[in-house]
């Protein structure tokens, strides 16, 4: 499998930001985190990725634990986009796309024709070919974060981890950018584990979601048992219901808000 953990626990101080969180997946599965805030989804995400190292338990790729690899070698597989990933606003997209092949090309290697083509499906894969030469200051927040992911692929990363990519966004460009990783997924066979806060986006999208409280995993399964569990309201303390919106189609949940409109 592209991408398990086992166990994870990361404590800062005498906190658990995780306690013994475990996944495994399948190649070109989309995972969805979710839960309130500071339930640990940003911290489980740099697990995976390395960036965090935890008190127990290990991450692996490709079944080798990610401790025993180096930053280079995590990057030739795994891509991870923070929440306000930050560049010069000067830099062009085709220029922050090129820092995605560092991997790959190393400080003393010029570009050959394999990073050449790497970029350019990158900013084809994201629909930004005809907007590479454009600075980062001329960018919607949509094409921004297209661009970013686009560096990412630019890595020819196997698993990708994506940290509220759809924050701060309109709906349109929040709609683009699940678009994006939805095709990413189901054409090109990327793994994907996406934290994210709106629910009915992260069951809409995901094969599976992984609910967490308090650093503690609550569920972790298919969309629709966890749309049967009770576990939304309980979690995330409000009252609500799931409904059907079409037949064969992920159930939408909605929030009781009445009692806030009076």
């Amino acid at each position: 499998m592209p991408l398990s953990c086992s166990q994870l626990t990361v404590r800062y101080g005498h906190r658990k930001a995780l306690d013994g969180f475990s996944l495994s997946m399948e190649k070109g599965e989309i995972r969805a985190l979710i839960g309130p805030n500071g339930s640990g989804k940003s911290t489980a995400l740099q697990a995976l990725a390395g960036l965090i190292r935890p008190a127990d338990g290990q991450a692996a790729i490709e079944g080798v634990a990610v401790a025993s690899l180096s930053r280079r070698a995590i990057a030739k597989k795994l891509a991870f986009l923070p929440q306000q990933p930050s560049a010069p606003d000067e830099m062009t997209i085709e220029q922050l796309v090129r820092q995605g092949r560092y991997p790959h090309v190393g400080l003393f290697r010029s570009y050959n024709r394999k990073d050449e083509q790497a970029i350019e499906w990158a900013l084809e894969s994201t629909g930004l070919t005809s907007l590479a030469d454009r600075t980062l200051a001329e960018l919607s927040g949509g094409e921004r974060q297209r661009a970013w992911i686009s560096a990412a692929l630019a890595q020819e990363a196997s698993i990708l981890l994506l940290d509220e990519p759809t924050s701060f966004l309109d709906i349109g460009y929040q709609v683009e950018v699940l678009d994006l990783v939805h095709r990413l997924s189901r054409d090109r066979g990327v793994t994907i584990v996406m934290a994210i806060h709106d629910i009915n986006q992260a069951i809409a999208i995901s094969d599976r979601i992984s609910l967490l409280d308090k650093g503690d995993l609550q569920f972790d399964g298919e969309p629709t048992a966890l749309a049967q569990s009770g576990l939304i309201e309980k979690t995330f303390r409000v009252r609500g219901k799931f409904v059907e919106v079409a037949p064969g189609k992920p159930p939408h949940f909605d929030v009781e808000l009445t009692k806030l409109l009076r």
